[in-house]
């Protein structure tokens, strides 16, 4: 008899292991009937809708219910006391799951840092930036979103506008990441937002999450703001950020400067890039509204994180093969 093993399974297995992240006064509940189902059953069923492409909850059932011994594997897991929810409660608690997901990256990735300890031989630096995810369906014109007026149904109107130096005006969402900046990319924090955020506002959350033991935060000219040095300084961080003005820049910290803009720019532009490389994320996202989106590209990140761990434990490579890892789950 030859045993049966499967990635996915055990990539769900994994997060019965990972630590859960503190409990703070605005999640703690306020009391009424406990929930019936643990927040980590939902956790396993986006980890499933992510591997498998899906996006809907139609599509999450639709797939548990084939009759292969992995799917079965899979019902098991996501049962509790015998009881395996209901379409409406699955519609109901992955509705909630995006507010929870940025304290379960920052967790995973402060418990990914302490296993992997990728500051061994480094300046216990973290990169941070954004990259802009295009909207599903059409974009909502300035003149139009201005008058109140939707021209066509396929535009999601929770999106909003932006300017890239890269790919020009864009409509859509940015995604706030913070990696270290080391030998392995491990994100340690993320967020996504309408694309007319602007980069600055989300830093502070983000940097609350990071380790204590990271010294400096690296970003672009974005974050060359009062409010996000005033909250390294208070974490007894150093914010290395381009400075505005033309250039060259002649002061004498410019040399610094660049060295940190070069590291940074190796972690966090590649990191970017591999990301979007694995979960095909060159295009417009598979999800419409504020909701949805948030949940499938924090949950992409949870599960690069997710991948990490599983590797990091099976010895192997951190930074080769991610993708073809998590097209054979």
């Amino acid at each position: 008899m030859v045993l049966q093993s499967s990635l996915l399974v055990a990539l769900v297995d994994l997060i019965e292991t990972i630590p859960n992240p503190p409990v703070t006064a605005r999640g703690r509940p306020r009391g009424g009937r406990p929930p019936v189902y643990s927040d980590r059953l939902f956790l396993k069923a986006l980890v499933i809708m992510l591997v498998r492409n899906v996006s809907t909850v139609s599509g999450l059932l639709a797939i548990l219910e084939q009759p292969t011994w992995e799917m079965q594997a899979l019902r098991v897991r996501l049962s509790e006391r015998g009881r395996f929810p209901s379409r409406r409660t699955w519609e109901r608690r992955l509705a909630t799951l995006p507010s929870s997901l940025p304290a379960r990256i920052g967790c995973l990735g402060r418990h990914l840092v302490g296993l992997i300890d990728p500051w061994a031989a480094g300046s216990h630096a973290v990169a941070i930036d954004s990259t802009v995810r295009h909207a599903r369906g059409g974009v909502w014109h300035k003149k139009h979103r201005d008058a109140g007026v939707v021209p066509h149904t396929s535009i999601d109107t929770e999106a909003g506008w932006t300017k890239s130096g890269w790919h020009g005006w864009v409509y859509g969402w940015k995604l706030h990441l913070v990696t270290t900046v080391a030998a392995a990319w491990i994100p340690l924090a993320a967020e996504l937002t309408p694309a007319n955020t602007a980069d600055n506002e989300p830093a502070p959350r983000l940097l609350d999450e990071v380790p204590f033991d990271a010294r400096f935060v690296l970003g672009d000219t974005h974050y060359n703001d009062p409010a996000v040095r005033d909250h390294c300084f208070g974490a007894g961080r150093l914010l290395v950020a381009t400075r505005r003005g033309a250039y060259p820049h002649t002061d004498d910290g410019v040399e610094v400067r660049r060295v940190f803009h070069q590291l940074r720019s190796l972690a966090i532009e590649n990191f970017n890039g591999r990301f979007k490389g694995i979960f095909d994320a060159h295009g417009a996202v598979p999800t419409r509204g504020l909701a949805r989106t948030r949940r499938f590209a924090l949950g992409a990140v949870f599960l690069y994180q997710l991948t990490l761990l599983y590797r990091f434990e099976h010895h192997q490579d951190l930074r080769v093969g991610l993708k073809a890892f998590l097209k054979a789950a």
